[in-house]
């Protein structure tokens, strides 16, 4: 959606007042939701885009609204005994969109518990974000994100079914807390109204986090470097196609997935936007990926399910893992005509 700069204005004291109290409460409800969970390493979900500030930072306050608040949960090979179980939260809130809305500050929170096997060995931890996007020219049309994460958490594993022969061999600790620092870009470009780009480029655990158990060694968690590309083209009036590239890259661990969504809009009128969407997606050497899309008004519902096709299908019974995503977004009170496709800032 290219932009009129001229009629858009910023967000009144009072809107912003109120988005701001309510973004609170539901970051409270989110990390109480959480809190009681049990407590691995880096998480991992399939669905990039649904809510995006998972992959990446920098898509904090990166979209058309006020505030985003999201649910995400993965159940991995459900066919092998006390299988990965991950559950993610997020909130994000617009904390300063200047005149024209050409640059702005937000703010977001994403806490997440990571589990799997008999020991219940696993992650809980929590990250603040803060993000900076800016206009690029005077179009409406180009936009650049850039976001700093920081955060904390506690690794850990329950030894209580554990036979030990000799008291001796336990290990010196069963938790180890460690601090984290991640770091990301995003842009977004529409050269012409059926058309746009996403480009996305993160940096985590920068710092390599120690979560060792011992005094005696180092485990430490690797550098994981995130890229992105996803593209939109309005090729009927109401249908999109939606491909998408992504990798990952940690350490001696890469992975690649490839795929494309159709997209059908079945309203676009302001305050009733409803769509829905799917698509395959394949995971080079490691799963063949499905994914539907559903978004009602503010709401977007996505269910995807990953078929292990690696060399590990003979213990997992080609049983992958399925996941579920929810994303709650507030609109922007001002709102303004919509292009083709809309933009991911206003």
């Amino acid at each position: 959606m290219r932009i009129d700069a001229h009629n858009a204005e910023p967000y009144s004291d009072e809107t912003f007042g109120h988005q701001l109290s309510t973004f609170l409460f539901l970051l409270f409800i989110s990390f109480s939701s959480l809190i009681n969970l049990t407590q691995a390493q880096d998480i991992h979900f399939s669905q990039i885009d649904v809510n995006p500030v998972i992959y990446n930072p920098a898509y904090a306050g990166f979209f058309d609204g006020g505030t985003r608040f999201g649910v995400a949960y993965r159940n991995q090979w459900a066919s092998v005994s006390r299988a990965f179980q991950t559950v993610a939260a997020t909130a994000e809130c617009a904390i300063l969109r200047r005149r024209y809305y050409r640059d702005g500050l937000s703010v977001g929170v994403m806490l997440y518990n990571d589990r799997a096997g008999t020991l219940q060995y696993g992650t809980t931890a929590g990250n603040i974000i803060l993000s900076y996007f800016k206009a690029l020219g005077n179009q409406g049309n180009n936009f650049i994100s850039l976001a700093v994460q920081g955060g904390g958490g506690q690794a850990g594993f329950n030894t209580a079914g554990i036979d030990m022969d000799d008291p001796s061999d336990m290990i010196q600790n069963t938790s180890a807390t460690f601090a984290t620092l991640s770091a990301g870009a995003a842009w977004f470009y529409q050269p012409v109204d059926d058309l746009y780009f996403k480009i996305a480029l993160a940096g985590h655990n920068l710092n390599r986090p120690n979560v060792s158990y011992s005094s005696m060694s180092d485990a430490f968690i690797e550098r994981r470097l995130n890229g992105y590309l996803r593209a939109e083209y309005r090729a009927w009036s109401n249908i999109s196609l939606l491909p998408l590239a992504a990798a990952m890259l940690q350490k001696n661990y890469r992975e690649t997935m490839l795929g494309c969504d159709v997209k059908w809009y079945v309203s676009e009128s302001t305050g009733n936007n409803i769509s829905f969407s799917g698509g395959i997606h394949y995971r080079w050497r490691d799963a063949a990926l499905v994914e539907l899309i559903a978004e009602w008004k503010s709401f977007t519902f996505a269910l995807t399910y990953d078929a292990n096709i690696s060399k590990l299908t003979p213990a997992s019974k080609s049983i992958g893992s399925f996941e579920i995503g929810i994303v709650y977004r507030t609109n922007s009170e001002k709102r303004v005509k919509r292009r083709a496709l809309p933009c991911p800032v206003m």
